[in-house]
């Protein structure tokens, strides 16, 4: 059970808009030790949501930290216009788990309210740690429709499996499929399943090619340059022979890989506050990527092996995509967790509309995306989706 408490103004424009939220009795207070009141739990197992009103800065630190501070079952929602980035990082500190805009619609504090619901079990954990599991569970249309989807597209696809499997083989020696290791629903680790589209040596090649290769080289400092694209299939390689799918140690330093690259832990540690995709270099026609690989890259067809990803649970025709294992072990706050409450996909929000911008998407905008499809997906916004990533399957950047 989850009791909502409002602290402010009873005839504010948001007390106004809460006391028409269907299906909820919301309780109006104007001190904080009143709301402690309103939320202590009658029994271990009930849990509370307050929304706080913004005021002056000193007494909301003060109102909210008495309420963290002497409640374990609050969850707390600023209701506030726009704040500069020293006040968001102030009230995060204080204890503030969400915000809210004040010109909000009671449509969007309804919507806030039953998505706290409805993962109330992630959110608020258990009173033993060890108990503190993600519970999500996929819809069932939209499993049925990932099933449906998948066994057909594996049907008619199967000639370009068949072709394409034979084309590897012929080209280069090596596996025809790569697997690596993804973080998807729920943190569940699994193995990410793409056709090979570099040589098995790509490692190798690596280090065989020019500093001048480097689209970004003129714009790199020296230390940065040590970072470059590793390649899929050197990480694969990598793990056969004893490491990791998601860090390796040379003989001076320890190399964090990711999809398509690889970077010093040093390198990454000073740059984590910023874009990591910009701060990787590209390499234009990549002499790692066999020829069959660069038509397959082209028109996505190395992507074609995650339908069985789908096919087994893994993954979602639509979702959020899944991430190398130290990304995601990046995003476990309060305010990036709901990325991981939707499924893990083949296509995405971030991807259509990154399409649609060119390229251009800084990391910080991919990951507000995925939070916000964590937040509001359904079968109308897939099939959004799904139609946009058709007009934009063809890739047309050649790298």
């Amino acid at each position: 059970m989850i009791r909502v408490v409002y602290l402010g103004n009873e005839n504010s424009a948001t007390a106004n808009k809460l006391k028409y939220i269907p299906g909820q009795t919301v309780k109006f207070v104007s001190t904080y030790k009143e709301a402690t009141a309103a939320c202590k739990p009658k029994v271990g197992s009930e849990h509370a949501i307050v929304f706080y009103e913004h005021g002056i800065r000193t007494e909301d630190i003060t109102a909210i930290t008495y309420l963290k501070t002497n409640l374990k079952n609050v969850y707390v929602i600023l209701v506030a216009p726009s704040l500069t980035p020293e006040d968001i990082k102030t009230y995060r500190n204080a204890g503030v788990n969400d915000t809210i805009s004040e010109t909000a619609s009671v449509t969007d504090f309804n919507k806030k309210i039953q998505f706290i619901i409805d993962r109330e079990s992630l959110l608020f954990g258990s009173d033993k740690p060890k108990k503190k599991i993600l519970k999500f569970q996929i819809p069932l249309w939209k499993r049925a429709f990932d099933i449906i989807t998948s066994i057909a597209a594996i049907i008619l696809l199967s000639p370009v499996f068949i072709i394409t499997a034979l084309a590897i083989r012929i080209e280069s020696k090596g596996p025809i499929l790569f697997k690596s290791k993804r973080v998807g629903t729920n943190y569940k680790i699994f193995d990410f399943l793409k056709f090979r589209s570099m040589y098995v040596d790509a490692d190798k090649r690596l280090k065989e090619m020019s500093k001048t290769l480097n689209q970004y080289a003129a714009q790199q400092d020296t230390h940065t340059v040590r970072t470059a694209p590793l390649g899929e299939e050197a990480e694969a390689e990598m793990v056969e022979n004893g490491g990791t799918s998601d860090m390796m140690i040379t003989d001076d330093e320890v190399m964090l890989v990711g999809d398509d690259f690889v970077v010093s832990e040093e390198d990454f540690n000073k740059k984590k506050s910023e874009d990591i995709n910009n701060a990787f270099v590209k390499i234009e026609n990549d002499p790692r990527i066999t020829k069959v690989g660069r038509f397959i890259r082209k028109y996505s067809i190395d992507e074609l092996p995650q339908l069985f990803n789908i096919l087994k649970g893994d993954m979602s025709v639509v979702g959020n995509r899944p991430l190398p294992l130290y990304e995601a072990e990046k995003l476990t706050t309060d305010d990036t967790i709901d990325r991981f409450m939707a499924p893990a996909g083949l296509t995405g929000l971030w991807q259509v509309e990154e399409r649609g911008k060119g390229g251009n998407m800084s990391a910080e905008e991919r990951k507000q995306l995925d939070i916000q499809y964590g937040q509001t997906y359904n079968f109308a916004l897939d099939m959004k989706i799904l139609f946009r990533t058709v007009f934009a399957f063809i890739q047309k950047e050649n790298v």
